[in-house]
């Protein structure tokens, strides 16, 4: 079977962000955003995928963590989409739950070709570490919307903001992984005929 991966760059005045991704991989995660919390849920998301996955940013951390946390979502979630080709011959859709302790998440993914995300995390914190809570559901907004892809993401239950946001992550990282499984045939999983 043809190998499916991907390199993306991305360059603005913000941000300067290399990634590369094999979607039939091991779950080794190399990751340097700058930003210590967000490199922990990436490395968590490529992980529980089974994604090999290298992101290097250089951002301008010296303004705040914004640009930094969407313009990596958005070069992973293209370079998801450019190793999907035609998406031809996957499942499609994916859906898990995962624990972290007193915390419960569930995501539903679809490969749908459109990007959209409904996103409910209750996090009640302004930062884990130098994260600011308010960009979490904004990276996996912005990583369904370069992924062409509709994700929803809900915390069911958690006290704790760490386990809460690790948990999304983790159950998001299950549903990709489901959804962008190779099955035996090649048609487009779509009655429209393409994705």
């Amino acid at each position: 079977m043809k190998p499916r991966n991907s390199t993306h760059e991305r360059t603005t005045g913000e941000t300067n962000v290399r990634v590369s991704v094999t979607l039939d991989g091991s779950g080794s995660v190399e990751c340097d955003t700058g930003i210590g919390f967000l490199d922990h849920l990436i490395s968590s998301l490529g992980k529980h995928a089974k994604l090999d996955l290298t992101v290097s940013c250089d951002g301008d951390k010296h303004v705040d963590d914004h640009h930094t946390a969407e313009d990596c979502a958005k070069a992973i979630g293209a370079a998801i989409d450019a190793a999907l080709g035609d998406r031809a011959g996957i499942g499609r859709f994916g859906s898990a739950y995962a624990p972290l302790d007193e915390s419960l998440a569930r995501a539903v993914v679809d490969l749908s070709g459109r990007g959209n995300s409904f996103i409910t995390l209750d996090l009640l914190r302004d930062r884990l570490g130098e994260l600011s809570c308010e960009n979490i559901p904004h990276f996996i907004a912005s990583l369904a919307a370069a992924m062409r892809s509709t994700i929803h993401v809900d915390v069911l239950r958690g006290e704790n903001d760490h386990h809460k946001a690790e948990a999304a992550f983790k159950a998001l990282a299950l549903a990709i992984r489901t959804a962008v499984l190779r099955d035996d045939s090649r048609d487009v999983p779509s009655t429209k005929g393409v994705l």
